[in-house]
C-alpha cells in the first residue's frame, strides 16, 4: 500500500514540471501519476506542499473549469491569482483561468518524451 508521502512526492514531481504561464488541473496531475481517480488527493498534496519557496509551484494547479482554489494554502485565491498573473496567466471576465490559452499539455519543455511514470492510456484513453 502506498503512503501519502509517496503519492505526494509523485504529485510534487509532476507539478514542478508545469512551466510558468501554464496551469494544470487536479485531475490532470492525478492521471499523470497513474492515479486517475485521486484528484482530491492531489488537492490534499498541494495544500501540504512546501509551496513555491520549497520548489513546488502549487499555485499552478486549478480546478478543471479554471477556477482557483478557495482554500489556497499560501494566502487564498487572491494570492494564487496574483502569482499566476505575475507569470502571464490570463483570466476570463468571471475570474477563471483561460484554460484555452493557459492549460499545460503535460509535456516537459526540458525533456523529450513523457515524464517518468506517464501512463499514455490513463491520460489519453488509448
Amino acid at each position: 500500500m502506498e503512503s501519502n508521502g509517496d503519492f505526494f512526492t509523485r504529485a510534487f514531481d509532476v507539478v514542478r514540471r508545469i512551466p510558468g504561464g501554464k496551469v494544470a488541473t487536479y485531475g490532470q496531475i492525478a492521471r499523470l501519476i497513474g492515479e486517475p481517480k485521486k484528484a482530491r488527493y492531489v488537492g490534499f498534496a498541494m495544500h501540504s506542499s512546501p509551496g513555491v519557496a520549497g520548489g513546488v509551484p502549487c499555485h499552478r494547479v486549478v480546478f478543471k473549469d479554471g477556477s482557483l482554489a478557495p482554500g489556497f494554502a499560501f494566502g487564498g485565491a487572491d494570492a494564487q491569482c496574483k502569482l499566476l498573473e505575475a507569470e502571464g496567466v490570463t483570466f476570463l471576465s468571471d475570474g477563471r483561468v483561460d484554460m484555452n490559452a493557459c492549460a499545460w499539455d503535460g509535456r516537459d519543455p526540458n525533456r523529450m518524451g513523457p515524464p517518468p511514470g506517464f501512463l499514455t492510456a490513463a491520460e489519453f484513453g488509448d
